[in-house]
């Protein structure tokens, strides 16, 4: 006899579909998991209550109602810069040059607040550069976009060096406009006329952000999953050939996707330029060009989930710096325990996707109605008593057939 292989100890299968609620359920258990792991770190390394820890954490975000202000603000930007990116992600075009759009439409903002503050009404000078912004991120996304469709260069790579172009650039006119000479710094744009600043909304100048990037959330759901050209985004996404097959001109479509998402991340850098910041340096995305890649990720492409994972990275970042500053712990500790926090939640999509069986496990429930099979020895019988009934059927036809054949 040979011997069959023997199963794995674990095996792995695809899961249907989840539930939206199940899926939650899993990244809230892993939430809890990763809270109680680094409540434990915290006691091991630290000696301090880990309990009072997170409550530390919770006041660095919403201690007072300045930093709620301010985390909302925070979660604003973040959030666009997402939002600027999912087109271009969904159709599986992976633009990494959202820090360099960004600082492309503060530059553009920024020149027009300093050459035409005084030379052009408030009003007209705020329209003005939220149309040379949108236009200016949009030129920056479009170049690596059209090389794209021309001559199917890698978007990765291209997005990505143009970073390092756009800080460089920013750089330079830095130095062109610094204030005082010298100092390497514009510092406040236009501070004793306010020319080309965003109006302050009910006292607070972080409102009129958070507004208008709830209102682009909305549009965006709606363009990416009731338009006709969300539908094209995602066929291209899906499969370029069935695209080219179904009559999309999936050159276009890449072109006028990056063109959308350049235009919004340009949007980001007059939100901040105009609307918060009123100055231009080249560290003004802070890095949130890369870590909106995490937040897209994370919600799967939906600006309404995207609003969620905006907060939950904004809210750690917030409070790993609160119990620094408070415990007299290195920064990195914080960032340690917001890393191990972000580990687990990553994870957790792999047990929405995935199933792990053991060994002795169904991988599949047997349907109700199936029979099980009849033993092998019950076939061998079964089968042995028909052939022997047949052929006693036929040997009785033939005996009548001789006799029938003598009375004749």
């Amino acid at each position: 006899m040979e011997n069959k292989p023997k199963e794995p100890l674990i095996h792995i299968t695809k899961r249907k579909a989840l539930r939206w609620t199940a899926a939650w359920r899993i990244r809230l258990f892993a939430i809890v998991i990763s809270l109680l792991l680094c409540a434990l770190i915290t006691m091991i390394t630290t000696g301090l209550n880990p309990v009072q820890v997170y409550v530390t954490m919770f006041q660095g975000a919403f201690g007072s109602a300045r930093r709620m202000w301010i985390l909302g603000k925070d979660i604003a930007i973040l959030l666009c810069i997402s939002l600027a990116l999912t087109p271009a992600f969904r159709m599986r075009f992976w633009n990494l040059g959202g820090e360099g759009q960004i600082l492309i439409g503060a530059l553009a903002t920024a020149s027009c607040m300093i050459l035409l503050g005084d030379k052009v009404p408030g009003w007209f000078l705020i329209l003005l550069s939220v149309i040379a912004a949108l236009a200016a991120g949009a030129f920056w996304a479009m170049v690596p976009a059209a090389c794209k469709a021309l001559w199917n260069t890698n978007e990765t790579l291209f997005t990505l060096m143009m970073n390092y172009v756009a800080t460089q650039l920013v750089a330079y006119f830095v130095i062109v406009w610094e204030v005082p000479k010298g100092s390497g710094k514009i510092g406040i744009i236009n501070q004793n006329t306010e020319a080309g600043w965003l109006p302050v909304i009910a006292g607070n100048k972080y409102l009129l952000n958070i507004l208008c990037v709830a209102i682009l959330t909305i549009g965006m759901y709606i363009y990416l999953n009731y338009s006709k050209h969300g539908y094209e985004i995602s066929v291209v996404g899906e499969s370029v050939a069935t695209a080219r097959y179904v009559g999309i001109n999936v050159s276009w479509t890449i072109i006028r996707t990056l063109l959308i998402s350049g235009a919004i991340c340009g949007l980001t850098g007059f939100l901040l330029v105009a609307g918060t910041d009123h100055t231009l340096t080249t560290t003004l995305a802070g890095g949130q060009g890369f870590t909106a890649v995490m937040v897209a990720w994370l919600a799967k492409f939906n600006p309404l989930g995207m609003v969620l994972s905006s907060f939950l990275l904004v809210f750690l970042g917030k409070g790993a710096g609160e119990i620094a500053t408070i415990y007299g712990l290195n920064q990195s500790y914080g960032d340690i325990l917001t890393g191990i926090i972000l580990f687990f939640i990553i994870g957790s999509e792999f047990f929405i996707n995935y199933r792990i069986h053991f060994r002795g496990e169904h991988k599949e429930d047997k349907p109700a109605a199936a029979q099980p099979a009849a033993p092998a020895s019950v076939t061998h019988a079964s089968e042995s008593g028909a052939s022997a009934a047949h052929a006693s059927e036929n040997e009785t036809t033939a005996t009548e057939k001789r006799e029938d054949t003598a009375d004749v």
